[in-house]
């Protein structure tokens, strides 16, 4: 039997319970592809993190969902960067990652915040089928289409907090292009909600990736590069959002849920 470290964190919260639960595996080295998947469907979260240090200095992250890996995943970042700095890389002030998908990111600690630094994803107008606003219950205002993302904009942070879609039919329309809904906020700039039944995921709690679409969109329509966030699902997660060039900072919170092994044959 092989043991792996493991940790549970909540991102983007700074209370328990609250923001987006990831898993992180510290490994020595890669584990197949069928069983790092494995370890992702057992956890049963909307991710699971796995990050190998390499001889640079840098650490090798990948993401799994319980039903597929994908190309970058904000939250479960967040909490491996949260796990290194607490129990890897005490004196760290920035973690240097590496994703095969994504490109080089970065995770920086400032006060008792933690900071993404992602690169932005690009958006063009597009149309959406009448089968699809019936799987999401309602007609948004535009809709825009990003690399993986489809990113709907609605007239209220009322609209967003309603929707209420029929998840297989999502996911039959749309496979596993996720869904962004968006709308102006109250006491933030803007709130958001993140569907994406094709991955195995109905609704997640709070998606960082789905802010390197946000931070650009809504930093153009509202004409400022600084934006406070808050995705309003059940377990809501706030997030402060800054648009650098091509890239965009992403910072938030984070806290232990859990630390432990599990064994591998």
């Amino acid at each position: 039997m092989q043991e792996i470290k493991i940790f549970q964190v909540d991102a983007f919260t700074d209370k328990l319970f609250r923001g987006n639960p990831a898993a992180v595996c510290i490994l020595n080295e890669w584990r197949s592809d069928n069983q790092m998947q494995s370890i992702a469907a057992e956890n049963n979260l909307s991710e699971t993190a796995f990050v190998i240090k390499k001889n640079t200095g840098e650490y090798a992250i990948r993401w799994f969902t319980p039903t597929v890996e994908v190309n970058l995943c904000g939250h479960a970042t967040l909490a491996s960067a949260f796990v290194l700095f607490e129990f890897f890389e005490p004196d760290a002030k920035e973690i240097l990652f590496v994703s095969p998908r994504a490109g080089n990111l970065s995770v920086r600690k400032t006060d008792q915040l933690l900071t993404l630094n992602f690169p932005t994803g690009t958006l063009r107008g597009a149309a959406i089928g009448e089968e699809t606003i019936n799987a999401m219950g309602m007609a948004p205002l535009e809709v825009y289409q990003g690399p993986s993302d489809l990113l709907l904009l609605f007239e209220s942070q009322e609209q967003v907090a309603l929707l209420n879609p029929n998840f297989p039919m999502l996911s039959k329309l749309l496979g596993t292009i996720g869904v962004i809904a968006t709308a102006p906020g109250k006491g933030v700039d803007f709130v958001s909600r993140y569907f994406a039944p094709g991955e195995g995921i109905d609704e997640d709690p709070v998606t960082g990736s789905a802010h390197t679409l946000l931070t650009p969109f809504w930093a153009k329509r509202l004409k400022k590069e600084l934006l406070t966030a808050k995705q309003i699902s059940k377990r809501e997660g706030h997030l402060i959002c800054k648009l650098c060039d091509d890239r965009v900072e992403i910072s938030g919170n984070a806290i232990l849920f859990l630390a432990g092994s599990i064994f591998i044959e």
